[in-house]
């Protein structure tokens, strides 16, 4: 994987068209979660200090190729200056007269926002007219949106056709990151997937196991690889429906070395509520009428020692119903082990996905492992094996 960063770039005085995520979760017209403006401000500093001027590109919501107010960025505008501690201009649209107004009255080290790109079709259709169009307001293009790096729409994909193309900081850690968890890992490496269902994952599972040298299957998925090895689950979620492909995984895995690791015993409930009476018990014993809500000591004990074994670690989904207690044992227990091994020093740790990433914080060790992607579909469109029009993009050029 090879790419153009920052570092590259003469920037000293040049218009910076810079792609960045700012479609963050709002409470009353305020901004209410700060991760992915924090995530950037690298970037915008680097290029401030190098004497670029910041033109910062993003999108917000679905607002279908037209203005919606609900989804300006103008109040992101002000989040962002606060977090960045400087001013940041605001223009009304992305290209145009309004867009080259605010550019143009930039000094060397100044940051301005361009309305959402999405509020034109020709984005998410990377139209040529309009990304000529953004192009117009830029001598340069830094890509720092990961998270958008799996759409070929014109502030991803188009813009590094037309212009010299770097990765901004998010993006280059995020690289670097998945380059160390599935390129070039230190072996033996071990992925842990869990989640709800198989079939959100099948790409994702088939594309592991001939990457991974060990696969631990949790949440509501694995209900479904049990079933598919004759284990009655109960009331668990399980897809029935699927248990040949999750056979067809397994055969799979198995021809390429890949070891899987699947519960050896269930926390089972008859209510899924915080606080439900529960019990642990062996695979052979779930009751009729009850539901596999986490796995048990001798589980967590199995998965703790394929840790201890691995020297890269991928991580994506919760071993159990980890939001509701007392389901999150399991999930704050690997969590726990895998960041004091990485803390350590002996295992690179990445993980990615929304439930993930809140698995983590819950477990109090978001902040340990060595690297959290707030990517979510980028990332897991990644660990499939897909290919990825941003990054593409950045190879190219």
């Amino acid at each position: 994987m090879t790419f153009k960063t920052i570092d590259d770039a003469d920037l000293a005085g040049k218009r910076v068209l810079t792609r960045v995520d700012l479609n963050v979760p709002m409470d009353g017209g305020k901004v209410s979660d700060f991760t992915r403006i924090d995530r950037v401000l690298p970037t915008i500093r680097d290029i401030a200090a190098k004497g670029g001027r910041v033109v910062l590109l993003a999108h917000f919501g679905r607002p279908k190729g037209k203005p919606v107010a609900e989804m300006s960025l103008a109040p992101v505008a002000q989040a962002l200056s606060e977090r960045l501690g400087q001013p940041v201009a605001f223009a009304s649209d992305c290209i145009g007269d309004a867009a080259k107004s605010v550019v143009d009255g930039l000094a060397d080290g100044s940051v301005a926002l361009l309305e959402n790109t999405r509020f034109h079709v020709g984005e998410e259709k990377n139209d040529a007219e309009f990304t000529e169009a953004l192009a117009a307001n830029g001598d340069l293009y830094v890509n720092d949106a990961f998270s958008a790096a799996h759409r070929a729409h014109s502030s991803t994909e188009g813009l590094a056709r037309l212009l010299p193309a770097y990765a901004g900081r998010s993006m280059q850690a995020e690289l670097e990151a998945l380059a160390a968890a599935l390129s070039t890992p230190r072996r033996p490496v071990l992925a842990v997937v869990g989640g709800a269902k198989v079939s959100s994952k099948i790409d994702l599972l088939e594309n592991l196991v001939s990457k991974v040298d060990m696969l631990v299957i949790g949440g509501g998925m694995a209900n479904t690889f049990l079933a598919a090895r004759g284990i009655d689950v109960g009331k668990s979620l399980c897809e029935h429906d699927l248990k040949d492909t999750a056979q067809r995984i397994l055969v799979a895995a198995e021809k390429a070395g890949c070891e899987i690791v699947l519960p050896q015993d269930a926390v089972i409930a008859r209510e899924f509520k915080a606080g439900a009476a529960n019990e642990t018990v062996a695979l052979d014993a779930i009751p009729a009428d009850a539901m596999i809500l986490d796995v048990g000591a001798a589980s967590i004990a199995d998965v703790n020692a394929h840790i201890d074994t691995a020297r890269t670690l991928v991580w994506n989904g919760p071993l159990g119903a980890f939001e509701i207690s007392p389901f999150d044992k399991a999930t704050v227990a690997a969590a726990r082990h895998a960041a004091e091994r990485t803390r350590a020093g002996g295992l690179t740790s990445v993980a990615g996905g929304g439930d993930t990433v809140a698995a983590l914080n819950h477990a109090g060790v978001g902040d340990d492992f060595s690297y959290v992607s707030t990517a979510g579909g980028a990332f897991l469109e990644w660990l499939e094996g897909k290919a990825l029009p941003g990054v593409i993009a950045l190879e190219r050029a």
